[in-house]
């Protein structure tokens, strides 16, 4: 989802995401701050693992951490849901979006400690208990909204969220509200089609 936008000066794809990106990580900083160990204590080392709990796709999860561990890593790392991608690890590419409380997130910008006392949901969490298929991973499926596959399960967490959040009601509303994930294949158009199936699906067109 390519923008038109000049690159010299103003508004671009680049800088909006980057601002949007930090401004959506800015609570789960000032929370994680909170939650770290007393860096005044003598003894404290920011090296010390802390207990982080987490609930992810209907699960709690106990973990001991460095405070300083993102999301990301935790998810894959730590608990072994690996749908989620790390592409550029700096925020811009959207291979690890997942949702927090609803809401999506570049977890790759977002510390596990922060994420506590949420309901986080990956790409693994999406299909129903019986192993169907949510409308959006069908849809893509349906579409071939996908070629290498990397940046798929961010594309499909960013589309669910993109439908929920009530912008999928044309073309380039879709194009505007995904362009935050980036697809290195060009698929662009298939994942539009998928969007537009999955809505109607989803209840929200």
């Amino acid at each position: 989802m390519s923008s038109t936008t000049p690159s010299g000066g103003g508004l671009n794809r680049r800088n909006f995401l980057t601002a949007t990106a930090s401004g959506a990580a800015l609570p789960f900083a000032s929370k994680a701050m909170a939650q770290m160990p007393d860096a005044n204590q003598a003894d404290a080392d920011p090296r010390d693992l802390v207990d982080v709990n987490l609930r992810i796709n209907g699960r709690d999860h106990a973990l001991k951490l460095d405070a300083r561990t993102t999301l990301l890593d935790t998810l894959r790392e730590h608990i072994g849901l690996t749908g989620s991608k790390k592409g550029c690890d700096q925020g811009q590419c959207g291979a690890c979006t997942v949702m927090v409380d609803g809401t999506r997130v570049l977890s790759c910008f977002t510390l596990a400690i922060a994420a506590q006392g949420t309901e986080i949901t990956t790409i693994e969490g999406l299909a129903g208990e019986g192993g169907d298929l949510h409308p959006m991973q069908q849809a893509f499926v349906d579409h071939d909204a996908f070629q290498c596959g990397y940046c798929t399960p961010g594309q499909i967490m960013s589309a669910v969220a993109c439908v929920n959040e009530g912008h999928a009601s044309s073309d380039d509303e879709i194009r505007e509200y995904m362009s935050g994930n980036l697809c290195r294949c060009a698929a662009y158009p298939n994942i539009v089609a998928a969007i537009n199936q999955a809505k109607d699906v989803m209840g929200k067109a």
